[in-house]
């Protein structure tokens, strides 16, 4: 019998053709234990990843999975198999890309539930499986039968609204995770990582794959692909590199204590204990001037060489214009009272 690397049953919305649109998972599971797999595949097969479940699978799956002392997975079948919308059962066998708009729906869901941290699961190519989709208060509707929904809605004297039209759904829509703040549901994306005590402030955004070890204080920019560790500080519109575009193709870090000024930048990686001042974009081509403790030249080098590093302040001299690099010897100490989250 095959081992299952992670698995969930969802519930979601397909179009008027059977596209699968988005799916909610209430509880998936990476790793189950050889109980729970042997379960899910005498009950609903071994032969497919994607399976659309019928009432009888379900009932037969609750009645396993209550035998075997999984009462907690089996409230969740009992749950959903008394609705009438489109279930799916998703069994992964090998962390490989999503091919399937639930398969990548489950691997979204395994990060946001901090079940799997940034880069820690398989999601390339999740952009060309994803369908572009107008969110709305009546739900995820297809954008080429928006029109024909919206004057239906506006007739029957409920007009939609559409929130946004995205790939992406905003997180909390499906995970709301412990113990944080955010001021602005709408700039944290589904996929993203968002540990505890982290605050996003009103101008944070956090990208897919990309996220927080919390505690962190975020009022900039998190780009896909990009993990932030504890008690970091991203100031408000600082913004750090991703790779979704432009070609890159380093992952881009940030490691403990971190202080990203206010309208600041990164494009390499930082280690502990690094500031960088406001204002100041720093890319991997930056050629930075290294001053020595007494703040006297030693060399020059370009910003890549320094990528990781730990215990930088980069500053940019207010007469020369020269980007300058030193010891930091104040790391950024956060609030604690501001990212306890409840």
């Amino acid at each position: 019998m095959s081992k299952i690397y992670s698995c969930g049953i969802g519930i979601g919305t397909k179009n008027s053709t059977g596209e699968w649109l988005e799916v909610f998972y209430p509880s998936p599971i990476l790793d189950p234990n050889p109980e729970v797999t042997a379960i899910l595949f005498s009950a609903l097969g071994s032969n497919q990843t994607d399976i659309e479940p019928s009432t009888d699978q379900l009932s037969a799956l609750e009645s396993a999975l209550i035998t075997n002392g999984q009462s907690d997975f089996a409230e969740t079948v009992s749950q959903l198999k008394t609705s009438s919308k489109s279930i799916v059962a998703v069994l992964l066998t090998e962390d490989a890309p999503p091919k399937s708009v639930p398969q990548a729906y489950l691997k979204l869901h395994l990060l946001s539930l901090r079940l799997v941290k940034p880069h820690q699961t398989n999601i390339t190519g999740v952009f060309g499986v994803l369908k572009n989709i107008a969110w709305t208060n009546m739900g995820a509707i297809d954008i080429n039968e928006l029109p024909a929904r919206a004057l239906e809605a506006r007739l029957a004297g409920t007009p939609i609204f559409v929130d946004c039209v995205d790939k992406f759904p905003k997180m909390v829509d499906y995970v709301v995770p412990s113990g944080v703040r955010i001021a602005d549901t709408r700039r944290v994306r589904l996929g993203a990582y968002v540990g505890e005590g982290t605050t996003v402030m009103h101008e944070g955004f956090i990208n897919f794959n990309a996220g927080t070890e919390g505690p962190n204080m975020v009022e900039g920019r998190i780009s896909a692909g990009v993990f932030c560790g504890a008690g970091s500080d991203i100031g408000g519109g600082a913004s750090i590199m991703g790779t979704l575009s432009g070609g890159g193709t380093e992952v881009i870090s940030l490691g403990k204590k971190c202080l990203l000024g206010a309208n600041a930048g990164v494009g390499i990686s930082l280690g502990d204990g690094c500031t960088i001042e406001a204002g100041l974009y720093v890319t991997g081509g930056t050629v930075v001037t290294m001053l020595d403790d007494q703040k006297k030249v030693s060399n020059k080098i370009k910003a890549r060489d320094l990528s990781g590093a730990s215990n930088l302040l980069f500053r940019r001299n207010s007469i020369t214009g020269t980007v300058e690099c030193l010891t930091n010897k104040a790391a950024v100490e956060l609030n604690q009272d501001l990212h306890k989250g409840n």
